[in-house]
């Protein structure tokens, strides 16, 4: 058994996140790995939509560039990269990958893509299936979907990690499942293996990168964090025999403490005792954080049951679109002149006979968070306040009039209107089905520069 951890840093904790930080992990962390998580169920299925606009891209946008800028430090430090920047086209982000270390001169680079997440086809051939959410058979929204992605576990990442690649691309694997592979690839536990559990909470802890080194746990005044404007990514280490710290850099902007791992580990965690993933069903009712250190915490007592025998899949269908129109008013008596220009913009809708699945009208600043303010006084009137206007429609006309309503009121509506922003959007949305394990077969394409 070896006694030196392996050490993972967290490199991104969603799609358009900074990098900074992980080029600060790469070059000072002393890390073995380095994990990018950009990938959540709205931009896999807007990037399948892209792909099958053009067939080169259905990427994250950003992935060109965050690569430029980590992988020459990467190569140079012995640090292998593993992210789902793959998102619906890990082959053509393979190949993207490639095409930048060759201008980097960066020879011999191996890239693998982790293929096999797409079920579209069985998503399509099952309409009898019903989705999680709302119960709802697949086959009433059959003809708008437009993607269908598996999420894969820690042993698929692991069959790329075999390979030797120096960067590893996916598509939709689990977050934790990001971070658990290079400790099964290195420590070899078998799917059962009880250990799991506290790997499967490192992952969870580190997929949201800044978030537990105090970025989204700031609260001034009551939650102070050093230097936030620097905030430092996490690492975790992790022993063969399940130990498991999580810290930062030394220097770094940010802080680690049982409060801000206790932030993130309830983060997205429906059930405590049996949180669900590709590699097991995570029980954390009974784990502890000790602090040992300056921003060092020991993670112990997470336990594993055996994983589930099906797979969810997160499905994108088409669901018409949203119009969507903004305007400001200020001074005394804002809120009754948005009060009117609310007035004038839905009846300008009806009598133009346009009409709407869901219409919503509300007063940013001042009830867009906990609804109508109620009995006139309960909060105090703001002296400035945004009047936003959104429809949802089939009809992507019945959508773009709601803006120019909206912009209408420039010249025709109460005083003082100004700023005005209006824009149209086709509605993604997103539910959820599983798929027995074994209709999925993951595999891997390697490319070198």
């Amino acid at each position: 058994m070896t006694t030196h951890p392996l050490r993972i840093g967290s490199g991104a904790g969603y799609a358009g996140d900074r990098w900074e930080p992980a080029l600060e992990l790469i070059e000072k962390g002393e890390i073995d790995f380095i994990c990018f998580e950009c990938l959540a169920e709205r931009t896999i299925a807007r990037e399948a939509l892209s792909r099958r606009n053009r067939q080169s891209e259905g990427y994250n946008p950003l992935l060109a560039e965050r690569i430029r800028s980590v992988l020459p430090a990467a190569r140079k430090h012995g640090v292998r990269i593993i992210s789902n920047m793959g998102a619906a086209n890990p082959e053509a982000a393979a190949e993207a990958v490639v095409e930048i270390a060759r201008a980097a001169g960066l020879a011999g680079t191996k890239v693998a893509a982790l293929l096999g997440d797409d079920v579209l086809n069985w998503v399509l051939a099952h309409p009898e299936e019903h989705f999680l959410e709302t119960g709802e058979p697949i086959e009433s929204v059959h003809s708008d979907i437009v993607s269908a992605n598996a999420y894969l576990g820690a042993d698929a990442i692991g069959q790329a990690i075999e390979t030797g690649a120096h960067v590893i691309v996916t598509g939709r694997v689990a977050d934790p499942s990001l971070f658990l592979a290079p400790v099964l690839a290195t420590y070899r536990w078998s799917e059962n293996d009880p250990r799991l559990g506290q790997g499967t909470v490192m992952g969870h802890l580190l997929e949201c990168a800044g978030q537990i080194t105090g970025g989204y746990f700031a609260d001034p005044g009551k939650k102070d964090v050093p230097e936030p404007w620097a905030l430092g990514f996490p690492f975790a280490d992790v022993w063969e025999d399940g130990r498991v710290r999580i810290g930062k850099v030394a220097g770094s902007g940010g802080r680690i403490d049982r409060m801000t791992c206790t932030e993130q580990l309830l983060y997205e965690m429906h059930d405590p005792a049996a949180y669900v993933t590709p590699d097991c069903v995570l029980d954390v009712t009974e784990l502890e954080f000790k602090e040992v250190g300056p921003d060092l915490v020991e993670v112990i007592g997470a336990r594993a049951k055996p994983r589930p025998d099906k797979l969810k899949v997160s499905v994108g269908y088409l669901e018409g679109f949203i119009g969507e129109g903004q305007i400001s008013y200020a001074g005394i008596n804002a809120v009754a002149r948005a009060r009117l220009a609310d007035e004038i913009v839905r009846r300008r809708l009806e009598l133009r006979g346009y009409k709407y699945d869901d219409l919503r009208v509300e007063l940013i600043g001042l009830e867009t968070l906990h609804g109508p303010e109620g009995e006139k006084g309960k909060r105090p009137e703001p002296y400035e306040v945004r009047l936003r206007v959104a429809g949802r429609t089939r009809d992507r006309r019945a959508a773009e009039v709601v803006g120019q309503e909206v912009e209408t009121l420039l010249t025709n509506g109460p005083a003082g209107g100004a700023a005005d922003f209006k824009t149209v959007r086709e509605i993604l949305r997103v539910q959820s089905v599983l798929i027995p394990r074994s209709e999925v077969r993951a595999r891997v394409k390697v490319f070198e520069a």
